[in-house]
């Protein structure tokens, strides 16, 4: 028979955020496969759990996935966990989760704490649909991709970045977020947990003597609603003009017409046949 893969939520912080479903998966599993074996058994010691640990992160995952299926598939059954919060949440996990799919392995998820959900929550933001975007990208092709994302997106954005890349990543976001909220969330469940509701210029302002881990909460670009509200009251002749003058093709205007007014395109192009 088959092992299972846990997949077990730790605290982020405050070590009484663990559930007693974790403490209990913890103390009956065969294995722990550990992002951070020494940070793991830190957390294994306070809770008196005396359990075989195996080193399992980014840089071996590879090699360390084919080893924990065997194991699993032998019959032992394995919890994966991360230094803090849900394992695979920009965190290792993926892959060996995607082979126990693949080998038929239950995979079982032990529910608990995630930081992005714990600052959203808290952040007075928009919760009603958000984008998790992670760390942005040191490539500057990509990261110009994320940001243009970010720019006009309509949903709550969250976005994880490191304490020393966060100056630079909040100039980025200067250019982009106009009047929209921002909410810095760091060190969350610890002593010091915050919540900064300030614009980007006053964040950054203090930016220098802020440490810990860190989480941007970001207004979805509401006035793209706005404008599209204020589009649509126009007549169909008024919505393409608009268009034009701002020197889009007449194969272009269609197309925005019609998604602008959830219309058929042909339907559109009827319209302006003769333009």
């Amino acid at each position: 028979m088959k092992g299972k893969l846990y997949i077990v939520a730790t605290p982020i912080g405050n070590l009484e955020d663990i559930s007693l479903r974790a403490l209990r998966i913890l103390k009956e599993v065969d294995l722990i496969a550990a992002e951070d074996t020494r940070q793991t058994l830190k957390l294994l010691n306070h809770f008196e759990i005396n359990k075989p640990l195996i080193s399992y992160h980014r840089h071996n995952e590879e090699i360390k996935s084919e080893i924990l299926i065997e194991k699993l598939e032998n019959g032992e059954n394995i919890a994966l966990v991360s230094d803090a919060g849900t394992p695979g949440i920009c965190d290792p996990g993926e892959e060996i989760i995607k082979k126990a799919i693949d080998n038929n392995i239950e995979v079982i998820p032990i529910p608990g704490a995630c930081a992005m959900i714990n600052a959203l929550i808290a952040s007075g933001i928009s919760t009603k649909e958000f984008t998790f975007l992670g760390f942005l990208p040191l490539n500057k092709k990509l990261r110009k991709q994320k940001l243009d994302e970010i720019e006009n997106s309509q949903k709550t954005i969250i976005i994880y970045e490191a304490p020393h890349k966060m100056e630079s990543t909040l100039k980025d976001l200067k250019e982009i977020l106009n009047k929209r909220k921002i909410v810095l969330a760091r060190e969350l469940t610890k002593i010091h947990e915050e919540f900064i509701r300030k614009d980007v210029d006053q964040i950054l302002e203090n930016i220098s003597n802020l440490k810990g881990e860190m989480i941007l909460i970001i207004e979805g670009n509401t006035s793209k609603n706005d404008n599209q509200n204020e589009l649509n009251t126009l007549t169909l002749e008024e919505h393409y003009n608009y268009y034009k003058e701002n020197g889009l093709s007449k194969k272009e205007i269609i197309k925005k017409i019609a998604k602008d007014r959830n219309l058929n395109k042909n339907e559109v192009y009827m319209q302006f046949l003769n333009k």
